[in-house]
């Protein structure tokens, strides 16, 4: 087994999820004021930052924290687990998202197939070490977040909401089922063709000239074709030993395929690894004081 399977084995799909709401219930058992007006700026930050990446507008991200926040205040002495708290809050912020999104909530779903997500001999001909990005050796800001934003809010809601929850709030796919009540294969096919989505995006702002498709995609061959509709169950180790096996014995003879792999775990670092966007100071200072009222009520009516 060469260098580049042995790396590829080794690398996780799904991280921890965020600590942000982690931290806020601990501050919330603490008690004192300042613990509580602490916690609930985590809450409003991780709330904002996922209702930018599911929204993309930074008012329905607003409108969301609020409307979220308000729900939540008087049920939040009730949880002691942060990943239950984590799952209703973005069940509720999903619901909303969904519909307020400035898209009209009747526009026909576009289904993401393989055939349209699979490159061309021109693409594999630009991937190289140099032209894949390393998002753990730099900070990822600037051009390349915004270049991330923009492919994001691109995905179909459907796709989006999948990608969002997996890679970029460190949820399981079970715990993603239970936020959108979809089954586990569902899950597992939507995240795989979102980020295969996002990385063709991704190269194409990087090379703007590869967006016009050649006849000539990735070699058409069944076992090229078998090996990147696996490739995502791979990386996450969602595969038996023989399925492994059989994609590293692919890749040893396939160069082409091996640099697409590259990049696609690149696309899922550089998704786990991107910033949150933070809210409006100001707007979240006026909130947070009426839900902290508002709190201070829900724990006097709970006898905590």
């Amino acid at each position: 087994m060469n260098i580049h399977i042995v790396a590829t084995k080794q690398f996780q799909g799904v991280k921890g999820m965020r600590p942000d709401i982690e931290q806020a219930l601990g501050l919330l058992k603490g008690g004192d004021e300042n613990a509580l007006e602490g916690a609930i700026a985590l809450l409003q930050q991780a709330v904002f930052a996922f209702g930018m990446r599911l929204c993309g507008h930074r008012e329905d991200a607003e409108d969301t924290m609020q409307e979220v926040l308000v729900k939540a205040i008087p049920y939040l002495p009730k949880f002691d687990n942060s990943r239950a708290l984590a799952k209703w809050l973005y069940t509720v912020a999903k619901n909303h998202c969904l519909m307020t999104r400035r898209k009209s909530k009747f526009a026909p779903k576009h289904e993401l197939s393989l055939e349209e997500l699979m490159p061309d001999r021109e693409e594999l001909e630009q991937l190289d070490s140099s032209s894949i990005p390393n998002p753990e050796s730099s900070t990822i800001r600037g051009e390349q977040a915004q270049r991330l934003r923009e492919a994001i809010r691109a995905l179909p809601p459907h796709y989006r909401i999948v990608l969002v929850l997996r890679d970029m709030e460190g949820f399981t796919d079970e715990e993603a089922g239970e936020v959108t009540g979809l089954r586990p294969g569902t899950i597992r096919i939507r995240l795989h063709r979102a980020r295969l989505f996002v990385r063709k995006e991704l190269q194409q702002k990087e090379h703007p000239g590869s967006s016009q498709r050649s006849s000539d995609t990735l070699h058409r061959s069944g076992n090229c074709r078998k090996m990147f509709a696996g490739l995502s169950d791979y990386l996450d180790g969602e595969l038996d030993d023989f399925s492994c096996d059989e994609i590293e014995a692919h890749l040893e003879g396939c160069e082409p395929c091996k640099k697409f792999l590259d990049s696609l775990r690149a696309t899922i670092q550089t998704c786990q690894n991107s910033p949150a966007e933070c809210p409006d100071r100001q707007k979240t200072a006026v909130l947070r004081k009426q839900l902290l009222a508002t709190y201070s009520r829900a724990l006097a009516t709970s006898g905590k």
